[in-house]
């Protein structure tokens, strides 16, 4: 064979290759790791906030749950200010006013979990647009110290009385969704205008704001005041512990929350976000509450209430949406013309 011939030879063997090698599927691109990280902002108490975090590691092997404690308007707060670069993978608990409030900023993904179905009242309990949904409900109540002499108050009004100057505690409405909630039940039971003027007339009995809504059981447990206006959950967790406290609840109604969840926008662990949205929905996920000393009522049907008797109280037709509409304005009002933030009681 001459040279001529063996250069045709190898240019037709080299076109044959190359056409076999074009005919070949692409590779497959390489898929991403499942992760293994889920970073949650939660609002509840530390103690019901590690208990989940372990329950749903249980549940879901490989996934290492890290979480970071905030009252719900510190939580709302951080997320406006990482709205650029979200720290945090889901939200879960604290009123959803502000999860609301959240929604009307951009700052939650919408997800449309299949377990929106369990609901009990999905048009109260849920977003229309699926940005957020409610995982408990409670009511707002009176703790009062059964040593300070003081009779347990059975009205707002009651709250006035000359005898409670410096002997009321309740968390600030710039950091606390429980005392944004008090806020707002007076504003919708007396009309703005009487409301804020009952505002005026209430600060005047406080003797200091606490960080936390579930500090003033806490504190007026042990004496160092005579009554705290908190969720009604939070003031059986204290009596539970020991604390010697009544809870009483206002006759004329009372407000009460949805505790709410919703995963942030821009989650960086988005599956494992939708994981444990899904989980919150579930029965036996709504009645491991009490395991950790928390004692709201479930929003799903098959979960049973631990201490039904806290809803069975004159609650008012609590406006949610308007509450979270004029969340800002409103804690800005209090904050600027009745009390500042600067020192709040950790």
């Amino acid at each position: 064979m001459n040279i001529r011939r063996l250069l045709v030879s190898l240019a037709v063997l080299l076109m044959a290759v190359l056409l076999v090698v074009a005919c070949q599927p692409p590779a497959a691109a390489p898929q991403p790791a499942a992760s293994t990280e889920l970073n949650v902002l939660c609002t509840p108490q530390v103690e019901w906030c590690e208990g989940m975090k372990t329950e749903f590691e249980a549940a879901n092997p490989g996934i290492t749950v890290n979480f970071v404690r905030l009252s719900s308007g510190e939580a709302l707060t951080r997320l406006r200010n990482e709205k650029d670069n979200p720290q945090f993978d889901i939200w879960w608990g604290g009123p959803v006013d502000s999860f609301i409030a959240a929604t009307n900023e951009g700052l939650l993904e919408q997800y449309d979990s299949p377990n929106y179905a369990n609901l009990l009242n999905p048009t109260l309990m849920a977003d229309p647009d699926k940005h957020w949904a409610g995982v408990y409900v409670g009511s707002l109540g009176f703790a009062t110290n059964n040593n300070s002499g003081i009779t347990p108050p059975t009205s707002w009004d009651d709250l006035l009385k000359p005898e409670l100057k410096g002997q009321i505690l309740i968390a600030h409405p710039s950091s606390s969704g429980t005392s944004y909630t008090m806020v707002c039940t007076r504003l919708q039971q007396l009309g703005e205008e009487a409301g804020w003027d009952w505002m005026r007339q209430f600060a005047g009995n406080v003797l200091q704001y606490t960080k936390s809504g579930a500090a003033p059981g806490k504190f007026v447990g042990q004496g160092e005041a005579a009554v705290g206006v908190l969720f009604s959950h939070d003031v059986v967790a204290e009596i539970e512990k020991g604390s010697p406290l009544t809870l009483s609840f206002p006759a004329e109604g009372t407000g009460f929350e949805i505790g709410g969840m919703g995963i942030i926008k821009g989650a960086k662990n988005l599956d494992n976000a939708k994981k444990w949205f899904d989980w919150a929905l579930e029965p036996a996920t709504q009645e491991l509450g009490p395991k950790y000393n928390a004692f709201q009522a479930p929003t799903v049907k098959g979960a049973a209430a631990s201490k039904p008797e806290l809803l069975e109280v004159n609650l008012i037709d609590y406006d949610f949406q308007w509450c979270g509409d004029n969340k800002k304005a409103f804690v800005d009002k209090f904050t600027n013309e009745i009390a500042g933030a600067d020192s709040l009681k950790e």
